[in-house]
């Protein structure tokens, strides 16, 4: 598989990446068994970077990401920080969309200290001494609405300046931020300082291209690189526009349903379904180093890949532009 460079470091990933939210038990229960063939499916087309979160399942996905790459050198791996996690004082069932996840509480901490000690977590749940890339997770205003003034104080405080000396020390590889939203990352870019790599879901995409008009423009003159995540929209690309199709996790509007019904009568007057086009979209975009797939079915990774490697008709060209 083509490999392409991390920002302006020496960092090298597969350009197409596995992502692990759903063997964390994303909105249902994957057996441990069915998480290992998964992975194993990734491995097996070739993909070597692997991206995951404390937020999976409460560390659930990374403890099982560890043990499946344990002895498996030449991976990438991803992580991120922002959640800290403790043993949890009562049971858990469920927690923000991961059934029976890791009993672990969570807490949001964007400091230095805070951001150290999610990296430790981390390296301790994978089984590794230090992380490739750490993102910043889901600081911004689409998460914590008006409680984000006070992350962003910590993080533009001391947790910046951290994620720099971790990467000075060698302990992280490369840094940046795994958000959903455009606004936080030029307003990081603009008042901390540069990133090498941004992972950004759902902005990027066949449907949603707002991060055309300022940010990739802002990463393309900083050195950072782009990995792509939630390139389906949280399901609407794969689905069509059927009755229950959802769009930003969760049910789309009437106005998102017409424009994907617009996209999808034209990808088929082309021959191509509209997942298909949606993944090339992503992956042939100039500003991507990685597109994210994440599953916990090796079916449906198959398929995936299947339909990136079919050969895109050059008359469709003009759906992508």
């Amino acid at each position: 598989m083509k490999t392409r460079r991390i920002g302006r470091t020496g960092l090298e990933v597969t350009e197409i990446a596995f992502g692990c939210a759903s063997i964390g038990n994303l909105y249902r229960e994957t057996t441990e068994a069915e998480a290992a063939a998964v992975l194993d499916a990734a491995w097996g087309a070739g993909i070597r970077y692997f991206d995951t979160a404390p937020h999976y399942g409460r560390g659930l996905s990374e403890l099982r990401l560890g043990r499946f790459l344990a002895g498996r050198p030449g991976t990438v791996v991803s992580t991120k920080a922002g959640r800290l996690l403790s043993p949890a004082r009562a049971p858990i069932d469920e927690a923000d969309g991961y059934v029976r996840p890791a009993q672990n509480d969570m807490r949001y901490d964007y400091s230095g200290d805070g951001i150290e000690e999610s990296l430790e977590q981390s390296c301790e749940r994978l089984g590794r001494s230090g992380i490739d890339i750490l993102y910043v997770h889901d600081i911004g205003e689409y998460t914590h609405g008006p409680a984000n003034a006070a992350h962003m104080e910590a993080f533009l405080g001391s947790g910046y300046a951290r994620l720099r000396r971790l990467k000075e020390q060698g302990r992280i590889h490369a840094f940046g931020l795994g958000v959903n939203e455009n606004e936080i990352c030029l307003a990081v870019m603009r008042e901390a300082g540069p990133l090498d790599v941004i992972l950004l879901a759902g902005r990027l995409t066949l449907l949603d291209r707002s991060a055309e008009a300022g940010l990739v423009p802002a990463c393309r003159e900083a050195g950072t690189s782009l990995v792509l995540g939630g390139v389906f929209n949280s399901g609407i690309l794969a689905t069509g526009p059927v009755p229950g199709a959802t769009y930003d996790y969760g049910p789309a509007p009437q106005e998102v349903l017409d424009r994907v019904a617009a996209l999808q009568a034209r990808a088929e007057a082309e021959g191509l379904p509209l997942a298909t086009a949606a993944l090339h979209f992503a992956l042939r975009h100039p500003a991507a180093a990685s597109v994210l797939l994440g599953t916990a079915k090796p079916s449906s990774l198959q398929r995936n890949l299947d339909a990136l490697a079919a050969a895109f008709p050059a008359d469709a060209e003009a759906l992508l532009a």
